[in-house]
């Protein structure tokens, strides 16, 4: 997890919300925004000389509200230190109001160069040395695509090869979503004020976001926690704040106390999926790991993991039945498939979820198979498929299966989505993804959960499999479906970090996760 990462608040707010706490500061703590408007200049520009010290010339592109607001103050507070400013505007200054209005007051006094992009000399820019670009175009409150000048301006700042400073959020990304709306500036960094805001974290956010910096403005406490404060639905979380999840265990444990986890998939042609997730299992702690797929798989999974027990499906007198009721937790998915062969064992994973309560962890060929019931009419609502103890951990592609929606759907809002899988399907969901999502109902009300660890480098095959593997092994050694996913997410993302930090990523295989698996599942404090 990258350092800044560790700063950010764990509360995760929508943009209303935000524009909410803004208004509690101003009107029940007697703050008044211009003053708001002044400590995020100062601090943006504190920051903007701190990550590039060697500026000279700062560029400010400048919409129509508060965002440009902090803009004009942030071009004054440049020009006070003697450095080349200049604001390129897009809006007419005649028709700022507010506390935008007062701004470009304070920067007209202090004489700062105002240029309108209908007159902006796109050549004569190549000559500033070490300039440094502030987009301060549009703020937090988009909600359509980006077009006309704002696009072209946008279009501009991407292309020009200069280091750029995003205030409250890149221009063109949804502060709600995190989706690109149309075209987004690409930010080296972005500093965002007051509440951290949900679409700062996921989705595309992460190709346009860059170091991503939080201040609350030196705000009361008491504006996030008044009984008038909207109260967030989306919590950060990361390894720091699921370790806690993980118990020591007693001194005089044996294998039999800590659960077993039983994995069902690899079909021809798919053993390595299985095998990844039987091993991801055993590192993550299960007392007991059997595996039930093609025989043909033995002799490769007891040479990879000998500790592994193997019940070939193709075995004469095959007991199926038997080692399904003896498992503690059932991971059914990884190299499934989806034919005849797949369709039986799902049935006989659902069956033993509710005749003897197994809880299942379903990911990968396993989610499609669910999806196939729901299209035949035998899911949803009140058919008798929606569960409380499963885990559901699918990535956009079986989100989408799932929810019978486009995969364009599910990633313009995936906080919708997620939701949306918990009201269906029920138990514990995961959207997979940048800034993965868990959503878990708790007392008639949704939570969900944003997994900050993590990075590119997942983005190889194999990886699912490995964390459906260590949610697994949590879920069987006891902890609750919901800290399991939680926690599991954590771990597999800051194992792929660590990862990378060791050895780049690019490259990255999913088995190169499973020393830090363990590592991580023993925090330091045990």
């Amino acid at each position: 997890m990258s350092d800044y990462l560790t700063r950010l608040p764990r509360d995760i707010y929508t943009a209303e919300q935000v524009r909410l706490l803004d208004k509690i500061a101003i009107e029940q703590f007697d703050i008044p925004g211009f003053t708001l408007m002044q400590t995020a200049a100062s601090i943006s520009f504190s920051r903007l000389m701190e990550k590039w010290p060697q500026t000279r010339h700062v560029q400010v592109f400048a919409g129509s509200g508060n965002n440009a607001g902090d803009g004009y103050l942030i071009a004054s507070l440049a020009k006070e230190q003697g450095l080349s400013t200049e604001v390129i505007t897009l809006s007419d200054p005649d028709k700022l109001q507010g506390d935008a209005k007062l701004a470009w007051d304070w920067a007209a006094k202090r004489q700062v160069l105002m240029t309108a992009f209908a007159e902006f000399d796109f050549e004569h820019e190549k000559g500033h040395a070490h300039p440094v670009v502030v987009d301060a175009l549009l703020g937090t409150g988009l909600d359509r695509e980006v077009t006309g000048d704002y696009a072209k301006a946008i279009e501009f700042i991407n292309r020009a090869d200069r280091p750029v400073l995003a205030i409250d959020i890149p221009s063109g990304l949804s502060a709600d979503t995190g989706a690109c709306l149309g075209i987004a500036v690409a930010a080296d960094a972005t500093v965002t004020f007051i509440g951290l805001k949900r679409g700062l974290l996921t989705n595309q956010a992460g190709d346009y976001v860059g170091e991503l910096i939080y201040h609350n403005l030196g705000v009361p406490d008491a504006v996030f926690s008044s009984e008038s404060s909207p109260k967030p639905m989306v919590h950060r979380i990361d390894i720091n704040s699921t370790s806690a999840m993980l118990a020591p265990r007693a001194i005089a444990s044996h294998k039999g106390n800590h659960g077993h986890v039983l994995v069902i998939g690899g079909d021809y042609s798919f053993g390595g999926a299985v095998i990844m997730a039987a091993e991801a299992a055993l590192r993550s702690g299960a007392g007991l790991v059997s595996v039930i797929t093609r025989s043909s798989h033995r002799p490769a999974l007891l040479a990879r993991r000998p500790e592994v027990m193997v019940l070939g499906t193709e075995d004469d007198n095959a007991n199926i039945d038997d080692l399904i009721s003896r498992a503690t937790a059932i991971v059914i998915g990884p190299g499934l498939g989806r034919g005849d062969w797949a369709r039986a064992l799902m049935q006989k994973a659902l069956s033993a979820q509710i005749s003897a309560s197994k809880p299942l962890v379903i990911d990968a060929d396993a989610l499609h198979l669910l999806a196939e019931k729901r299209e035949q009419g035998t899911a949803g609502k009140g058919s008798g498929i929606k569960r409380d103890n499963w885990i559901l951990t699918p990535h956009p592609g079986e989100a989408a299966a799932l929810l019978n929606r486009s995969i364009g759907e599910i990633q313009d809002d995936r906080y919708a989505a997620v939701r949306q899988l918990n009201e269906i399907w029920g138990g514990v969901c995961l959207l997979k993804g940048s800034g993965s999502l868990i959503c878990t109902a708790e007392n008639s009300r949704q939570n969900i959960f944003l997994c900050s660890e993590g990075n590119a480098g997942m983005a190889t095959g194999g990886m699912g499999d490995v964390l459906s593997g260590i949610v697994g092994g949590l879920v069987a050694q006891g902890n609750s479906l919901r800290n399991s996913l939680c926690a599991g997410v954590c771990i597999h993302g800051e194992a792929a970090d660590l990862s990378m930090q060791a050895d780049g990523q690019r490259g990255m295989a999913a088995t190169d996760l499973m020393p830090y698996i363990r590592q991580l599942v023993n925090p330091a404090w045990q």
